[in-house]
């Protein structure tokens, strides 16, 4: 069985500002980058030998659905050892997430977990698993950024866990 994960990616300048602000972050204090690209997860990782059943339920819904505005808009946190981006999704956008993982559970064998689903905070993880000796002079120095970008939920991506990280698999536009 192959492992996937299912997100948004983010893109231009939002996905610019990201991967500097991640590098930067994690060279300067000497943490471990995270192996996926800036997005925010739509359905935490999965193993499945069944992907051909996920990739027609998202045609099915990229089909009918179209892009809505979502805005990143600044920096903030869970507990100690997570620094994120904050997202803040559109009401429109929000309905198109919640129909979408309405969809994905038509699929029996499709696990969720707690925070899998509806109801999430969306965010794009900047560092995660931060030590907590660091926690402070990072979450310090990462208030000094005021991202905010006008972005879209404009795709669903599927990325699959290979050579010891995550690739693109297969990436679907909402129109």
């Amino acid at each position: 069985m192959d492992r996937y994960v299912i997100v948004c990616l983010l893109n231009g300048e939002a996905l610019n500002f990201h991967e500097k602000l991640v590098t930067d972050v994690c060279s300067k204090f000497d943490v471990k980058r995270q192996k996926l690209p800036g997005h925010f997860t739509i359905k935490a990782p999965f193993e499945t030998d069944k992907i051909s059943e996920v990739e027609c339920v998202i045609k099915d819904f990229v089909a009918n659905n179209k892009k809505e505005r979502m805005k990143i808009d600044g920096i903030n946190h869970f507990r100690t050892d997570t620094i994120f981006m904050d997202i803040n999704m559109s009401n429109e956008g929000l309905k198109v997430h919640d129909a979408f993982i309405d969809a994905l559970k038509t699929l029996p064998w499709l696990e969720w977990k707690r925070h899998d689903g509806k109801g999430k905070t969306f965010h794009a993880t900047i560092v995660t698993r931060i030590p907590r000796e660091k926690y402070d002079s990072i979450w310090n120095y990462t208030n000094g950024f005021n991202p905010e970008f006008d972005i879209y939920f404009d795709n669903i991506t599927i990325l699959k866990w290979e050579n010891y990280k995550w690739e693109t698999y297969k990436e679907y536009q909402l129109r």
